[in-house]
């Protein structure tokens, strides 16, 4: 996205909002050790104005975050302040929304299509796992508002997302809901399609790469494979077996014989791998994780169903991140 490598490159980013992470995600993606220069909220102590995209990046340790005060423009090697935004152009006629997979995270795994809506957007709604660094072709006039989940952390409703798409839409602007992977995979898109259509408001989706089958091809790991699995079933790790919430049937996908996918399962892992062995499937079941897919950071975790969670615990390897589970997992011939 910026044009050239910035490996071993320090670069400070002059802000922390929504607008600023489209640079950080640039920088990142080019290889620079970033650093973001936050302002502290007037009558808020210490609080810094940061977004949730920003605050995710920082805890996965993607960038550091300092005082604005706290930061040397002359100490790095390249400076970035996020360009201001201009007066929208005069509309006539009805809004519109449009629901953007953004694949696994390489702004370069984007469509043509995701590609083309948000450069004609006048509101971008962004999660904190969408490719950053496309955000930059959103056209100047355009808001950029965060709505990023951090687990256990900062949070937009989806009540509230689902308002913002129907409140902006009935404006009169072109609204870009934008995510990572695709919006009908764990993404809440149908949901949002139904809140707008409800709400007579003309939706089109933008099918995206879905990171279930994107992050371990790009380790290398195919979820089918001639003569060896016939199949893949991709499940949510988002709560545990046996909670309340769960409607797996853990003793099917024990038997079913094809790959298991697990995506949002990091901290539920070592749970599911044990549930999986108790219903049949042996402890040396092969297990490959794959963190921050596509992105510079990305990381590969080998390892079996009972070794798995020590292996992440030694490379601690946080979220997100894509569990593979079956024989294809030895077959990642990528490094």
């Amino acid at each position: 996205m910026i044009g050239y490598d910035l490996t071993g490159r320090t670069a400070l980013v002059l802000g922390a909002d929504a607008h600023a992470a489209a640079e950080v995600g640039a920088l990142v993606d080019a290889g620079a050790t970033v650093t973001v220069a936050a302002v502290r909220r007037q009558g808020l102590g210490e609080q810094q104005d940061t977004c949730a995209i920003v605050d995710d990046l920082a805890a996965r340790g993607l960038v550091r975050v300092v005082d604005v005060s706290d930061a040397d423009p002359s100490a790095f090697d390249v400076v970035v302040r996020p360009r201001g935004r201009r007066d929208a152009p005069l509309r006539s006629g009805p809004g519109r929304v449009t629901l953007v997979g953004g694949g696994p995270g390489d702004p370069g795994l984007l469509t043509l299509a995701g590609r083309a809506a948000i450069e004609t957007a006048d509101v971008v709604v962004a999660d904190r796992l969408a490719p950053l660094a496309a955000l930059r072709w959103a056209p100047e006039h355009a808001e950029v508002i965060d709505v990023g989940k951090i687990p256990g952390g900062r949070s937009t409703g989806q009540d509230e997302i689902n308002r913002l798409l129907v409140d902006h839409a009935k404006a009169g602007k072109h609204v870009v809901r934008f995510k990572g992977g695709d919006s009908f995979v764990f993404g809440r898109g149908g949901e949002e399609a139904i809140a707008c259509a409800g709400a007579g408001v003309e939706v089109t989706v933008v099918p995206g790469v879905s990171s279930s089958i994107a992050g371990p091809a790009l380790a290398g790991v195919p979820v089918t494979h001639r003569g060896l699995v016939q199949g893949f079933t991709v499940v949510s790790g988002h709560v545990p077996p046996g909670h309340e919430s769960s409607t797996l049937d853990y003793a099917a996908l024990a038997r079913l014989g094809t790959t298991i996918v697990v995506l949002m399962g990091v901290r539920t892992l070592p749970a599911i791998c044990a549930e999986l062995v108790r219903h049949g499937l042996t402890p040396t079941t092969p297990v490959t994780v794959v963190a921050d897919a596509s992105l510079p950071s990305q990381v590969r975790v080998r390892g079996t169903l009972e070794t798995i969670d020590e292996r992440l615990r030694t490379a601690q390897v946080g979220p997100p991140a894509i569990a593979v589970i079956g024989a294809v997992a030895d077959l990642g011939g990528l490094p």
